[in-house]
């Protein structure tokens, strides 16, 4: 079987791997082109593409595959291609190139949190338990035939970050078990139902902007599904945006939204939030690196009293 692999951030990797190892005959990749990143903006290549490039397997690097990676995978003449977060939206004239179609490593349980972030949507959203689906591809976004699924615990102050290494591995063994009964005629395709469909859109930067008036439950998880990137962040004392690396749930005396309950080395961080608290327990401050609060406050004593809301911060 001619295999072609489509994916470019860390997640694909271990299913490009299990691809490998399983004795597939993957005969070229497709992910994204360099980007910078770093301080110094220097380009660098995809996980996926060094991973590719380990094995000796061709990379193609098109920065629209339906517009100019056509000819190049129907060059490679494969019976199916596999994609996991790849990034791209795939045109149903590279759909039609595969024999077989292609199956995608879709990082939730579908047909809940449809879309490009389905990891961070469902932490901050207050999930418990996700999963991962394979599915056959076609035109919608995340919309074909369900073939296999893999139930996923999310544990107990879980990062998005956390919990996509512990899913990419989990998804490339219901890749080759998915391949593998392909191969046998045994595999079930089963259409999504649409009423339990749920889409959630791209993450954007300013997503990560915390409302102090929404209770402490959802700013946590929030924290938790924005972790890395885009990140959560608010601003205090003057004018400083601290971004949010960890936080829990605590108990509010009665302080409005936005309010200092505690900003000290002995109490730590609490916020006010609009039911309970927010303990922030690890912060980053400007132009300073990611630390424990208790330690930040111990060289940075707070006298204010209150945090800037949204619209405060936005005019």
């Amino acid at each position: 079987m001619r295999v072609v692999f489509l994916g470019t951030p860390e997640f694909g990797v271990p299913s490009l791997r299990a691809l490998k190892e399983a004795g597939y005959n993957v005969v070229g990749v497709f992910t994204q082109p360099d980007r910078p990143k770093g301080r110094g903006n220097k380009m660098l290549p995809s996980p996926v593409k060094e991973c590719a490039l380990s094995y000796g397997i061709p990379v193609f690097q098109p920065l629209k595959i339906r517009v100019d990676g056509v000819e190049d995978l129907r060059s490679l003449k494969p019976d199916l291609c596999v994609t996991a977060a790849f990034g791209q939206i795939l045109s149903q004239e590279i759909l039609d190139i595969p024999t077989i179609g292609t199956v995608n490593v879709h990082s939730s349980l579908l047909p809940k949190y449809r879309g490009s972030a389905p990891i961070n949507w469902a932490i901050a959203e207050g999930e418990t338990v996700t999963g991962v689906t394979t599915m056959m591809t076609d035109r919608g976004l995340d919309t074909g035939d369900i073939l296999l699924k893999k139930e996923v615990e999310i544990l107990p102050g879980e990062t998005a970050e956390e919990l996509t290494a512990r899913m990419a591995p989990i998804g490339a063994e219901l890749l080759i078990e998915t391949i593998r009964r392909i191969e046998a005629g045994n595999c079930p395709r089963i259409k999504q139902d649409e009423t339990e469909a749920t889409y959630y859109p791209m993450l954007k930067k300013e997503m990560g902007d915390i409302d102090w008036r929404l209770p402490a439950e959802k700013i946590v998880c929030l924290v938790r599904g924005l972790t890395p990137w885009p990140g959560t962040s608010f601003v205090w004392g003057e004018g400083e945006t601290v971004k949010v690396w960890k936080a829990e749930v605590a108990e509010n005396p009665g302080m409005t939204p936005g309010s200092i309950i505690a900003s000290d080395a002995k109490r730590g961080l609490v916020i006010a939030a609009g039911e309970n608290a927010v303990r922030i327990i690890e912060l980053q401050a400007p132009g300073g690196k990611r630390m424990q609060a208790v330690d930040y406050l111990r060289g940075h004593p707070a006298a204010w009293q209150r945090c800037e809301m949204k619209e405060e911060r936005h005019g």
